[in-house]
């Protein structure tokens, strides 16, 4: 299936500033895959597998110099690299921190060479090891959005359609209900690509709770490789809390049991680290950056996967496909969860992107924006209202304070609409709504077309 991050790696690969680079993200999120699609575009793959053949390791435990790291490489797997040519793939790298290290010496000493690293828990790694500033690029690849959902399973000219949406020409009815409908279908189904392509082919439900049961034992039986055996416990719990606490300030007095903040935070950290929860950080919001106004302490989080989430909570799914409408209403901190999902998957590949939101807390006053977003030095504000009616008393509340902030932005049920500083489009629609101001990223959406 084609990802939008393929059309960022086929930029990389072409840049005459090409520098090492590396794949990041949770496990199961296609990383791979898009590397071996890239690979494709050369005349041949050299891939490394260090958790597959431990002998690949012995390779970096001399000298780090790039030329005879390749030299190594090629004899030990019997073929011909040619630089420009060939395409060396290192995979789960992170048991091999002297690898992330080796990165280095490639671009100083050998940049005509095409070299890209990845690893399921590659950032734990590089926690230890760092990244040579300047010397190594990254790029960053989340569950499929919404948008990459609608190419993957065949409805590519409705995707076109929401590319070229605008708040004054909305859907007739019948568009706007069948694209809430896969809506539904995303919720229940989620973004990860091998439950994704289970949908696009046979269309069975089943198979893909199945398929999200194995990712989550996955994900679980992953933790002793990063949490020390005094965590294992306090992760396992907080594994069940983040979907749990969707929608609301995370508090850990909420997990049962008599545990301690101070026993509980770290595992937190452990699961954002690797991927598979997000943090969405209390803001000031009165300017850019959000984090130099953020408050640490108070948070919300997301799962890494709507669909996952779901597995964890043990929910059953049919409803989404049967009265999506009323799912919406029930299910609304998940269609909150769903929309911080898809900035993830469209925020710029090439930085690591945080989620925030706003409170205030004033008595009799009180007032909530799920999200505040970053657009061109500006400040916007993000509602999700998954019923009909809203009278996003806090959204105005934000805007009064915030006269810097030049509209607000709500994603709900209902068709575009714009009502004074109020920009309304539908759950479906957030591919659209964020191009209006990110014109210079059009080109990688329309790849998949």
């Amino acid at each position: 299936m084609k990802r939008i991050i393929d059309f960022y790696l086929k930029e990389w690969k072409i840049s005459p500033y090409r520098k090492p680079l590396l794949l990041r993200g949770a496990r199961q999120v296609g990383k791979t895959y898009a590397v071996q699609q890239l690979g494709k575009s050369f005349d041949n793959i050299l891939e490394v597998n260090f958790e597959a053949d431990d002998q690949f390791k012995s390779i970096f435990d001399h000298d780090l110099d790039p030329h005879r790291i390749v030299r190594d490489l090629a004899l030990h797997l019997g073929t011909t690299i040619t630089p420009g040519k060939t395409l060396i793939f290192l995979d789960e790298i992170q048991t091999v921190p002297r690898a992330l290290t080796a990165l280095r010496y490639f671009y100083e000493k050998f940049p005509e060479q095409h070299i890209i690293a990845a690893g399921s828990l590659l950032d734990f790694a590089l926690k230890e090891v760092g990244i040579p500033v300047g010397r190594v690029s990254s790029l960053y690849v989340h569950p499929l959005s919404f948008f990459e959902f609608l190419c993957a399973t065949k409805q590519t000219i409705l995707a076109k359609a929401i590319l070229n949406s605008s708040l004054d020409n909305p859907f007739s009815e019948t568009i706007h209900e069948k694209l809430l409908t896969l809506v539904g279908h995303y919720l229940a189904i989620g973004g990860m690509p091998e439950a994704v392509d289970r949908w696009a082919n046979y269309q069975d439900p089943q198979a893909c709770v199945e398929i999200h049961r194995a990712l989550i034992d996955t994900y679980r039986q992953d933790f002793n490789k990063y949490a020390n055996k005094f965590q294992l416990l306090y992760i396992n719990l907080v594994f069940n809390a983040v979907p749990r606490q969707i929608g609301s300030k995370f508090k850990y007095s909420l997990i049962e049991g008599d545990y301690r903040k101070r026993e509980l935070a770290p595992c937190l950290d452990l699961l954002c680290i690797a991927g598979i929860a997000h943090t969405i950080c209390h803001s000031a919001g009165n300017g850019v950056p959000l984090g130099a106004e953020a408050d640490l302490s108070d948070y919300k989080t997301i799962f890494l996967d709507v669909a996952l989430c779901q597995t964890v909570l043990g929910l059953n799914l049919k409803g989404w496909f049967l009265h999506p409408h009323q799912e919406f209403i029930n299910k609304s901190p998940l269609v909150e969860a769903f929309i911080g999902q898809e900035l993830l998957a469209h925020a710029h590949p090439t930085q690591k992107s945080n989620l925030f939101y706003w409170r205030r807390n004033t008595k009799g006053s009180e007032a909530e924006v799920d999200y505040l977003m970053q657009e061109n030095g500006q400040i916007i504000p993000l509602e999700v209202k998954s019923g009909t009616g809203s009278t996003l008393k806090s959204m105005r509340m934000f805007l009064d304070s915030h006269p810097q902030s030049p509209y607000g932005i709500r994603f709900s049920t209902n068709n575009y609409s714009q009502h004074e500083k109020i920009m309304s489009w539908p759950l479906y629609a957030i591919a659209g709504a964020l191009l209006q101001n990110q014109p210079e990223t059009r080109a990688s959406y329309e790849s998949l077309f």
